[in-house]
C-alpha cells in the first residue's frame, strides 16, 4: 500500500516541484513597475516589440542581452511616463521600423500588401485563358486540326 501511494504522489511531487522553480525561469529580470497600470502598459510594449537579435520572438519572450538592455530602456521610458506611442516612436527612432512587430501602414510598404493579391489575380486569368483555349482545341472538328482521314 505504502509502494502505490509513493508511486502516485511521484508525478505529484515533480509537478509542484517544476511550478515551483517556474518563476526563476522568468526571462524578464527587471524589476515591477510601482504602480500596476504602468506596469501592464511595460508588458504590452515588450510584447509589441521585436527583438532584434532573436527577430522572430517578441522583447519580453527573449533572453538575449541586447532585450534584456531594451526591455530595461523600455521600463525606464515607462516609469519616465512616456506614452506608449512615445516609446515607440523612441524605439522605431533607435532600431528602425523592424523593432515593431506590427508596422503602420505606410504607402512605402503598401506593395507587400497588394502584391499578393495581385499575383493570384494575374495567375487566375492566365488559367481561364488556357482553359478557354483547350476548350477551344476539343470543341473543333478533327479534319479542322490538319489530321488526314485514313481509309479504312
Amino acid at each position: 500500500m505504502i509502494k502505490v501511494v509513493r508511486a502516485a504522489a511521484a508525478p505529484l511531487v515533480l509537478l509542484l516541484g517544476m511550478l515551483a522553480t517556474a518563476p526563476a525561469l522568468a526571462v524578464d529580470s527587471t524589476p515591477p513597475l510601482p504602480n500596476p497600470v504602468l506596469q501592464q502598459r511595460y508588458l504590452a510594449l515588450t510584447h509589441e516589440l521585436r527583438c532584434m537579435v532573436c527577430q522572430g520572438e517578441a522583447l519580453a519572450d527573449s533572453n538575449a542581452p541586447l532585450a534584456v538592455e531594451v526591455r530595461r530602456e523600455v521600463h525606464d521610458l515607462v516609469l519616465q511616463g512616456l506614452s506608449n506611442q512615445q516609446v515607440r516612436d523612441h524605439m522605431v527612432a533607435r532600431y528602425g521600423e523592424f523593432i515593431l512587430y506590427k508596422p503602420p501602414m505606410s504607402w512605402r510598404y503598401a506593395w507587400l500588401w497588394g502584391a499578393p493579391p495581385l499575383l493570384l489575380l494575374i495567375g487566375a486569368l492566365v488559367a481561364w485563358r488556357v482553359l478557354r483555349a483547350r476548350q477551344a482545341l476539343i470543341d473543333q472538328e478533327p479534319g479542322e486540326l490538319g489530321e488526314e482521314s485514313f481509309p479504312t
